[in-house]
């Protein structure tokens, strides 16, 4: 029987070029003065939201946990975290949303679940070689009597992957040992993960972040091969890795695109792939997910060179696989980008981990050219055809919180690597909603009655929405009136480089919109045109160093 051709709907692309505000539930907002924010936090901010001018919002965990991991640890798939709300509070959120045109993106986490799931529960107490343990990665050790783990693979938050059982075997975690990876080899995993999809599909989930796509398919093949580092960005390009982006892991993804093919409009996804630029683009074939993160720029220095290369690799590859680009500078798992341009360029990753850990002194950041930047760069973005990926509080200007006291971290990070890395936890310090603390000393900025999971600091008031609010020259109403135009301005999706100063990126957008940034501390001289918006003040027919502008005409 010939298949029946179907209408595409008119909003089917929604996501192509649409800006995602990625909210982390228990830092948002807190309804019941618990210290931890909900679901009901959420619903009530909605107003806050609409205001930002964004097309969707995508929920972090918000899964029944333990918080091994911030929430990516998951008990249940399919059902709300009893601490941040029930379904029905899940339901009202979503409805909410829609009602101002707000779509609903949902993280999901394929790679592994927690150890407190019904499933490893039962592979635990169940026999070597049982159904139970074959939804895991299970394995015998090495060594005499079985004492060595199975191979040297290392866990992301440090120390080894494995960790042993009572029986004494051993299950594989490439995060947490609360956290172990499910074999995705097996049917019963892979037809799992289908009716979850499902599941939040049809209470209105409009699509998926999905966390660590790039390792869900994995080289089992005994002996196991050697891999005793975490290569991230360096992965081979043929796909040969034993553990990241192996060419089998996108058969999961042509199946989870037949599912997202069922509604209309379809499901969106999104990858979360730390792969390299040319495999990145595999994730995002319409045939699988359709957008895969573009993480170039969080590792990039405020460098006009090394920004239009991220662009132009990234803009031709979507156009490749006929993928939508995105752009992202902040996430709930890097240090925020204010922060990172206010240290001196070539820090590198492992300069940061040894700036946080020396609470954000040494070396000491110029917050003001940290702010100029930041807010430069991101209008460049806005200004970029693809989607944009702004994480709650960057909206603020929020700096990173780098001296949290010590005895309050909880990134696993900072606890598995013996604390000699601090981990994420100063981009999580929930927001600032209120100018002072709700009741006296201690308390959270407006966060909630309470206080807050992870101390906010006294510095947090003046980055307020309470005080950016009614100030014309905040960083919050620049967003919003980027945020509004970009809506009102995006068409096709390309862009005409126009050239000039070696420090200055120039780009013309249909209808005649420009963008212009001086990455230069110079000023230069401002293009001909209607001046729209301007991460800065200007100075008379001249753009400052440091900002960015867009101009029509």
């Amino acid at each position: 029987m010939a298949e029946i051709a179907r209408t595409p709907h008119p909003e089917a692309d929604w996501w192509r070029q649409a800006v995602v505000y990625q909210i982390y539930p228990r830092s948002f907002a807190d309804s019941d003065g618990d210290g931890i924010g909900n679901i009901a936090g959420i619903t009530a901010k909605i107003p806050y939201l609409k205001s930002l001018n964004v097309d969707a919002v995508w929920l972090s965990p918000f899964y029944p946990s333990a918080l091994a991991d911030g929430g990516y640890d998951v008990d249940d798939y399919r059902d709300v975290d009893p601490k941040l709300g029930t379904l029905a509070d899940f339901d009202e959120l979503s409805a909410g949303l829609h009602a101002v045109g707000i779509r609903l993106i949902a993280d999901i986490v394929p790679n592994h679940s927690s150890d407190r799931h019904v499933w490893f529960q039962e592979a635990l107490a169940a026999e070597r070689g049982s159904a139970a343990r074959d939804r895991y990665i299970f394995r015998d050790g090495l060594g005499p009597n079985g004492d060595e783990p199975p191979s040297d693979w290392v866990s992301h938050f440090g120390g080894s992957a494995w960790t042993r059982v009572p029986d004494g075997q051993w299950y594989l975690h490439l995060f947490a040992p609360e956290q172990p990876d499910f074999d995705w080899s097996n049917p019963e995993v892979r037809d799992d993960f289908r009716k979850t999809l499902r599941f939040w599909s049809d209470r209105g989930v409009d699509g998926f972040r999905v966390d660590v796509a790039h390792g869900l398919a994995k080289d089992l093949t005994e002996p196991l091969r050697s891999m005793p580092s975490i290569p991230e960005l360096d992965l081979p390009i043929d796909g040969s890795s034993p553990l990241f982006d192996r060419d089998e892991v996108h058969t999961i993804f042509e199946e989870w695109r037949e599912v997202f093919n069922e509604y209309d409009p379809p499901r969106a996804a999104v990858a979360e792939a730390w792969v390299p630029t040319a495999r990145r683009a595999l994730y995002a074939r319409p045939t699988e997910l359709g957008q895969a993160f573009n993480f170039d720029l969080l590792r990039e220095d405020w460098d006009a060179a090394g920004f239009r290369k991220s662009i132009t690799d990234n803009l031709a590859e979507s156009a490749h696989t006929g993928a939508s680009s995105t752009w992202v500078l902040s996430n709930h798992d890097v240090v925020r980008h204010r922060s990172r341009y206010g240290l001196p360029n070539g820090i590198g990753q492992e300069g940061l981990a040894d700036w946080l850990l020396a609470d954000g002194l040494d070396p000491a950041p110029d917050d003001e050219t940290g702010r100029r930047r930041a807010t430069a760069s991101t209008l460049l973005l806005l200004g970029l055809p693809g989607s944009m990926y702004l994480y709650q509080g960057e909206e603020l200007g929020l700096r990173e919180v780098a001296d949290i006291p010590r005895d309050e971290l909880a990134d696993p990070i900072w606890l598995r690597t013996g604390h000699t890395l601090k981990g994420r936890d100063g981009c999580r310090v929930p927001l600032p909603w209120n100018t002072s603390r709700s009741v006296g000393n201690g308390q959270s900025f407006g966060f909630g009655a309470g206080g807050a999971h992870l101390p906010q600091p006294d510095w947090f008031g003046d980055f307020s929405v309470e005080k950016e609010d009614t100030d014309p020259d905040s960083v919050l109403n620049l967003y919003r009136t980027a945020l509004r135009l970009r809506r009102e301005l995006q068409g096709a999706e390309t862009l005409e480089w126009l050239e000039g100063d070696i420090d200055v990126l120039h780009f013309r957008r249909p209808d005649g919109w420009q963008v212009v940034t001086n990455f230069g501390t110079a000023a230069v001289p401002l293009p001909a045109g209607e001046v729209l918006v301007a991460s800065g003040p200007l100075d008379g027919d001249q753009l400052p160093g440091e900002t960015t502008v867009w101009l029509r005409g």
